[in-house]
């Protein structure tokens, strides 16, 4: 029997198309993705059954040149990935003046699964819920939360409206229940105790190159969720101590220090 594949080594191979997948049509061939995943400590048999459920799922897709087998990340997803970086490198927090975002929604019951599918689309956009239909996060994300409905047709069932808060009551206390703020907060910690401490590549060469992608690739793919979990709210609207400015600080360091000497490993690895 196949091992199981996970969620977290699907997010890995998408990490790596978004990263080094080359040329117009964004391809790499299956030998030299099964190298890179081998740099991450995946073995071969669950690197193969990643790819078969991938390709399954619609988000590779698959080609021969001859006796090479190609695989494409699904150009929506690829595009999704490159456009995304701002987020991922330089999310805009918003400030206490900014208007907060509403979007109320109502899903007809005999289409449940598309309003399972719209939660979870704002949900990954940071928003959080004022109650059962109505989701809220500051307006600086509205623009983006409507593309991305639209393009998945969840349009039909939302009305979007951005405005101020005006009850009065104690803010920090009703985002601690519009949001995970609780979750959120472990995940940060759980990155820091991970990466805070762990320093650069020293010496140059094969070695040090590919010891720096093993820890940039899963790092990076962890991160790539917390620009869509954190909301970005205002510093003052969150808890003492909130995690997150740490976190990003240990990211942007350790990116500035591994991304290269890691590119330098998957060139070699796919030459």
């Amino acid at each position: 029997m196949p091992p199981r594949t996970n969620p977290l080594l699907q997010e890995l191979v998408v990490t790596l198309y978004g990263l080094y997948a080359d040329g117009e049509l964004g391809e790499l061939p299956i030998a030299g993705l099964i190298r890179l995943l081998a740099g991450l400590g995946v073995e071969e048999q669950a690197a193969r059954a990643t790819v078969s459920r991938l390709k399954g799922k619609g988000i590779l897709r698959h080609r021969r040149e001859g006796s090479t087998s190609l695989y494409s990340l699904n150009p929506g997803i690829l595009d999704l990935f490159r456009a995304d970086d701002e987020r991922i490198f330089a999310p805009l927090r918003s400030t206490p003046q900014d208007p907060w975002a509403l979007i109320v929604f109502s899903v007809p019951e005999a289409q449940r699964n598309r309003r399972y599918e719209l939660r979870t689309e704002l949900v990954s956009l940071g928003f959080g819920f004022v109650a059962a239909g109505v989701a809220i996060a500051p307006r600086t994300v509205l623009d983006q939360a409507r593309e991305r409905l639209e393009a998945r047709g969840l349009d039909g069932f939302t009305e979007c409206f951005a405005g101020d808060y005006l009850t009065g009551a104690d803010i920090r206390a009703k985002v601690a229940a519009w949001w995970d703020l609780a979750g959120l907060d472990e995940q940060y910690a759980a990155f820091i105790a991970d990466y805070e401490t762990i320093e650069g590549p020293s010496p140059d060469g094969a070695e040090a190159d590919q010891a720096a992608f093993a820890v940039y690739v899963p790092m990076l793919t962890r991160w790539r969720r917390f620009p869509y979990r954190d909301p970005n709210l205002p510093l003052e609207f969150l808890p003492e101590g909130w995690p997150a400015p740490s976190a990003k600080a240990a990211f942007l360091r350790l990116h500035a220090e591994l991304a290269g000497p890691a590119a330098e490993h998957a060139r070699r690895a796919l030459a």
